[in-house]
This record gives structure tokens, C-alpha cells and sequence, in this order.
């Protein structure tokens, strides 16, 4: 929910009784997707803001806290990662980051809305750097039906970039959606979904999705939480999934010889985004 002040972008979270506010110059772009009100604002320091249904997304000032941890420990977890499916992720910054690994040979990002992507080229460049990348691949439709169809054993990695899980992402966070990326994950494949805020929904949706992962088959799951600022509580998760992979144990030595440049992530980081909180332990019922 959004609340206009003159000057300002507010976004309000009424069951949590809190808010989010950025200072904004002006209103840069406004339309009405076939699924979705798309806004961008250029805010005083922040950067651009984009705006989906009068949710914050992202801005330009923080938004590689989210790009990197949703992509970089996923990929340094996995032995030999080759394929990359994206579900979500319009606005391409983790198909950035994902481009940026020289051994990925292909990635897919499946999208709803191609309005989001274009919108993104236009207003944030900097994280479309890979899209004509020729390992990079766009499929704009239903990413739950995408994965329904993908063949048995053909992917390494699937990262689900969704918005929160209501309206159209619901399905994302659900046991046959986690059943179909088990299927169409090969031995030693990882799911990583963003899992919102630890503080407000650790025994509620991180736990549901915990549950739901193994429901489905994987027998290892770990939740990472990293800062996000623009997002409820500042505190933000994404939450792997292994098919036979243990995912307290990366390549440490790739992590810190890696060939490109990170601004959140390095091996320290991700050792630190390991451990959990002692309520989340008893939130997730975690020996």
C-alpha cells in the first residue's frame, strides 16, 4: 500500500503497523502493464526507484544487496554450475550478476511482464549490462508453467526472484512449484528463493517455505538473510534448496579468486549469512 506526501514516496505495511519512506524529485514514468501499475521516481538519494502496484522493488542505491545474495551464493555452492533459470527477475539485475560467472554457459530468464524488462533497460541501465549477453536468454510468459514443462535433469541452478507471494506470485511459493524445480533440477541442483523479512515472517512464510521445499524432495534447505533497506524491517532472505547438495559447504577458494567485481558479497560474507539467528533456530526448528 502506498501513501502519497508531497515530496515523499511512502510505502505503508499496515498489518505491521510500520513504513518506508524515500524522499523524491519527480515522478520519471507511470503505466499500466497488462499485469501490473509500473511507477519510477528519481528520489534525492536513492537513486531511481521502481515502483510495482505502489510496492517498492528497487532502487539504484541498494539494490546489489539483493541481486548478489540471491545469485553469488547460490552459484559458488553449486560444484559445476552450467544452466541458470531465472523465474522473475524483470528488472535483470540477477541475470547481471549470474552473467558475470564465466563458466555459465546459459541462462533463461522467464518473466511475466516484458514491461518491467524494457522499462528497466530504460531506466536502469547499469543492471541490463548482460542482456545481449549470447549466453543470456528471454522467455516472457508464466515462469510456474515454464518450469512445468522444463525437461527432467536439465537444470543446475533456478533462482525465483518473485515479488511477495500474493496475486500472481502465490503459485511461487507452493509444493508443486518446488516439485517441478526438483524435477527439473539435476543431482546436486540448487533452488534459491527470496524468502522475505526474518523478522516479520520467520515462523510464518520462511518456515512454510522450508517445509514446502522438503514436501517436495530436497533434503537440504538453508536460509541466508541479508540487509535491505528499501524492504519491511530493512532485513531481507532468500532461502536455497539442495537436491542432494550440502549447502553449508562452497567453493571458498573460486569465492575469493573470483574474476569480477562484487559491492556485497565475498567469502566472509556469505560464511556469515550461514548462521542463524537463535529465534529463527527455534522459529524453523533447527537442531
Amino acid at each position: 500500500m502506498s501513501n502519497q506526501i508531497p515530496g515523499w514516496f511512502t510505502e505503508t505495511f499496515q498489518d505491521e503497523g510500520t513504513a518506508f519512506s524515500l524522499q523524491v524529485k519527480n515522478k520519471l514514468h507511470e503505466e499500466q502493464s497488462p499485469f501490473q501499475q509500473i511507477e519510477i521516481y528519481e528520489t534525492e538519494t536513492f537513486g531511481n526507484l521502481m515502483v510495482l502496484d505502489g510496492c517498492v522493488m528497487l532502487t539504484q542505491r541498494d539494490n546489489f544487496l539483493y541481486h548478489e545474495m540471491m545469485t553469488h551464493p547460490a552459484i559458488f555452492t553449486h560444484r559445476t554450475p552450467l544452466k541458470v533459470v531465472i523465474i522473475g527477475g524483470g528488472d535483470c539485475g540477477t541475470l547481471c550478476e549470474v552473467m558475470k560467472h564465466p563458466d555459465i554457459r546459459e541462462a533463461w530468464q522467464v518473466e511475466i511482464d516484458e514491461r518491467v524488462t524494457r522499462v528497466s533497460e530504460q531506466f536502469f541501465p547499469e543492471l541490463c549490462t548482460a542482456n545481449n549477453d549470447p549466453r543470456a536468454n528471454f522467455f516472457f510468459g508464466d515462469g510456474i508453467k515454464w518450469l512445468a514443462d522444463a525437461a527432467p535433469d536439465s537444470l543446475d541452478i533456478i533462482i525465483v526472484d518473485s515479488t511477495d507471494p500474493v496475486g500472481p506470485a502465490e503459485g511461487l511459493f507452493a509444493v508443486d512449484f518446488y516439485r517441478d524445480c526438483w524435477v527439473a533440477l539435476k543431482e546436486g541442483g540448487i533452488l534459491v528463493q527470496q524468502s522475505e523479512s526474518p523478522l516479520l515472517h520467520s515462523g510464518t512464510i520462511i518456515k512454510g517455505v522450508h517445509k514446502d521445499m522438503r514436501t517436495a524432495g530436497f533434503s537440504r534447505v538453508q536460509t541466508l538473510p541479508f540487509p535491505q533497506p528499501v524492504y519491511p524491517t530493512g532485513w531481507w532472505s532468500c532461502t536455497m534448496a539442495g537436491k542432494g547438495k550440502k549447502l553449508d559447504v562452497f567453493r571458498e577458494g573460486d569465492a575469493r579468486e573470483k574474476p569480477f567485481v562484487t559491492q556485497y558479497y565475498n567469502v566472509d560474507i556469505h560464511r556469515a549469512a550461514l548462521a542463524v539467528p537463535e529465534f529463527m533456530r527455534r522459529d524453523l526448528e533447527i537442531d
